[in-house]
């Protein structure tokens, strides 16, 4: 790791600790040439994910979207936007953790009516509303009576 300061290429590892994320790690370093210290974060390195969108075309994964969609949903609704960003990030690792690396947006949307589910069941069924598609008054009320029976 190069020194900031000087770019002398040698330090030493004064301390380290996780970081609040829980997927990095945080390291204190001093530099062997000027000594002065400086911060490195580390982390695993992830391969990119690529979703399929329903018209064939594909693109990177973008957890922002992910928190976009769920903050339509949340419109006007009490939500904490640390819990949209835990479910994106817990969206994130799921996917990262699967062998393939083409993703649907299917299957995103899925992942995500499954934790929204219980946080708000308005917000859930907006969501569904839109990733489903529905087209009348049928389909909301179709979902709405398959929400109820799993309840």
């Amino acid at each position: 790791m190069k020194c900031p300061f000087c770019g002398y290429e040698d330090s030493k590892v004064i301390d380290s600790r996780h970081a609040e994320d829980g997927f990095s790690i945080r390291r204190r370093r001093e530099c062997l040439s000027c000594q002065k210290r400086f911060t490195t974060h580390e982390s695993l390195e992830s391969q990119p994910i690529i979703v399929v969108k329903r018209d064939g075309s594909r693109q990177n994964f973008d957890r922002t979207k992910v928190i976009n969609s769920m903050m339509h949903a949340f419109d006007k609704r009490q939500v904490d936007i640390a819990d949209l960003d835990r479910i994106a990030t817990e969206i994130e690792q799921t996917l990262q953790n699967t062998l393939s690396r083409e993703v649907s947006t299917d299957h995103i949307g899925e992942l995500v009516m499954a934790r929204i589910k219980p946080l708000d069941e308005v917000a859930y069924i907006r969501f569904a509303s839109v990733y489903r598609r529905f087209q009348d008054v049928q389909s909301f009320i179709h979902e709405i009576n398959q929400f109820l029976e799993e309840k």
